[in-house]
């Protein structure tokens, strides 16, 4: 298919999105070197409803911009379920982790784990989220660029350096409030930009009328087949359960969320930030998933897509060939906006765990280098090295070498987040337990990958293999347990000795 020109004007629109965010950025220097609480912390100075849009920006990145409403235009809703279970996850939160988060006045949330299980599973837990997450910052760079540029005459790498780049450089400058505020821009320009597409596609269709006919006509919200236990890929109670299970890991042992837990004046702001998040969560139901439907809707009445179409460029290939030059602009930054959320966090938090849990815990008298500005350095390394592998994943077609990284590194996120339960809700888990339950739970994920029908099922084995090693072992091995008051639910409300460990 032939590619359409992107327009001066969406240039123009697309650049000076790019600069404000660098502004703010710019703005928050100052306050952001004044130590690591600042820049790792903002001094837990953040509105509670800043840190939820910023959570909720974080977690939805470019990717799932495109990939959530290209889902509801192949299939249906039935992904929907996975949302809903963020509202019960949120008060498990509330009651069981961020309260050990907050007492210990964490930086990192591996800190908790070295409290509770020592300084193996901490350096463990914090050295595999940095490498993960610089894979996957290269890939939240590559995808939608890879997305908008098979529709558009746009050079992939010149967006690349100056979307990669200049998130970079404002996340060097400015700290996690930086970050935080340029999440919450970002999230009302996405929230605004899904708003247009819907409004635009219903307009195009005809109205609701047409588009409800058209889609009831082809089952595009929910349908018996999403109940069926023999197709385990769109069976909706696992849908459920596995997406629970991907949400444990994110929001308890996933540094880039956890680290906003501490950016708010109290745990009551904590919590106002996780409701927050949770009802934005919730808007994505309408706003992306409709968003899928109603293009289906529009390409149904108006015509097919291209022959041989790639639907994972879906989103952009409407914008910029039915919205009016600078409106599309607007919305193609509004797509880097859910990318450059995702990479500023993911860059802020691989910085913290390696000045927090390397450079403090284990080489603070022998390097002698402000930590703020180590951090920097850190933010400068790790995003030059995920910006470089996207552009050479861009020049060439090695995605697929690239996406085995990501998968063997990512076996290891669903098992730490059982670890983390399992030292929440036992007392029998022990540092050599977890350690057996981190293996044998990876081992077992990259077995259930080979021939899992479904994502949520190897999530769900994933989880729970750890949870269960982690704490039968350390019921046959209490010699290797220590004392845990004030780390588990049953002592919560007592203090911790945070020197046990050191």
């Amino acid at each position: 298919m032939s590619k359409v020109g992107f327009g001066f004007w969406n240039w123009v629109v697309l650049i000076a999105y790019l600069l404000v965010m660098l502004g703010i950025g710019a703005y928050f220097t100052k306050r952001a070197s004044e130590s690591t609480d600042s820049f790792f912390k903002a001094n837990g100075k953040i509105p509670a409803w800043a840190a939820g849009f910023s959570i909720w920006a974080t977690t939805l990145s470019a990717i799932t911009f495109m990939s959530t409403p290209e889902q509801a235009f192949l299939n249906d809703w039935g992904y929907t379920f996975g949302t809903f279970g963020i509202f019960l996850l949120i008060p498990v939160l509330i009651k069981w982790y961020v309260p050990f988060f907050r007492k210990l006045k964490v930086t990192t949330a591996y800190e908790y784990l070295e409290h509770r299980f020592g300084p193996v599973m901490r350096a463990l837990g914090s050295a595999l989220f940095m490498l993960y997450h610089i894979g996957r910052v290269a890939i939240v760079i590559y995808l939608p660029i890879l997305a908008i540029t098979s529709v558009s005459n746009i050079n992939p790498v010149l967006v690349a350096v100056l979307v990669g780049l200049l998130c970079i450089i404002y996340a060097f400058l400015g700290g996690i409030e930086g970050v935080i505020w340029t999440d919450v821009i970002q999230g009302f320009l996405l929230l605004g930009s899904a708003i247009l597409i819907c409004g635009l596609a219903i307009f195009y269709t005809g109205g609701f009328g047409n588009v409800f006919h058209i889609a009831l006509g082809a089952h595009k919200f929910y349908s018996a087949a999403d109940w069926n236990p023999n197709d385990l890929a769109k069976w909706i109670p696992l849908i459920f359960i596995g997406s629970w299970f991907n949400n444990m890991y994110q929001y308890t042992a996933s540094q880039d969320v956890v680290q906003r837990y501490q950016t708010t004046p109290s745990m009551k702001a904590t919590a106002k930030s996780l409701w927050t998040n949770g009802w934005l969560a919730l808007s994505t139901i309408p706003l992306f998933f409709g968003m899928g439907t109603l293009l289906y809707c529009f390409y149904h009445s108006a015509g097919s897509l291209p022959h041989g179409f790639n639907t994972s460029a879906l989103v952009p290939y409407f914008v910029i060939t039915k919205i009016p030059a600078g409106l599309a602009g607007l919305i193609i930054a509004g797509i880097f906006a859910a990318a450059q959320s995702t990479i500023a966090s993911s860059l802020n938090a691989i910085s913290s765990c390696f000045v927090t849990d390397f450079k403090q815990r284990f080489f603070d008298k022998k390097w002698k280098i402000n930590d703020v500005k180590l951090a920097r350095i850190v933010i400068l390394v790790a995003g030059a090295i995920s910006l470089s592998i996207a552009i050479y994943l861009l020049l060439g077609n090695a995605s697929q070498t690239w996406n085995l990284f990501l998968t063997v590194t990512g076996l290891f996120g669903v098992p730490v987040a059982g670890i983390f339960a399992a030292g929440i809700f036992t007392k029998s888990a022990n540092r050599f337990s977890v350690i057996i339950g981190v293996i044998a739970s990876a081992a077992l994920t990259y077995w259930m990958q080979l021939g899992s029908p479904s994502p949520f099922l190897t999530s769900t084995v994933s989880f729970v293999s750890s949870f269960l090693v982690a704490w039968l072992v350390g019921l046959i091995t209490p010699k290797f347990g220590h004392d845990v008051t004030g780390l588990t639910v049953k002592t919560i409300n007592e203090k911790v000795d945070t020197s046990k460990n050191k």
